[in-house]
């Protein structure tokens, strides 16, 4: 099990925090996305380490950007 941390720029509401939540979650080996909104942390846990391109790729997809 691997966990890492990311900060994501732009969230402004529930929904934003979904989209994050929803992109993450689909990358394979991914098992736990994490959100907090007020200080646009996210936890990321999976099976095996996924790469920092997964993350920002998916990032992206939803509308956002890691700081």
């Amino acid at each position: 099990m691997s966990t890492s941390t990311y900060t994501v720029t732009g969230m402004t509401c529930g929904h934003c925090v979904s989209s994050v939540q929803k992109e993450i979650g689909g990358i394979e080996g991914v098992t736990g996305v994490e959100v907090d909104l007020a200080s646009g942390r996210v936890e990321v846990t999976s099976q095996a380490p996924v790469s920092d391109e997964a993350i920002a790729a998916a990032v992206d997809e939803a509308g956002y950007q890691l700081a």
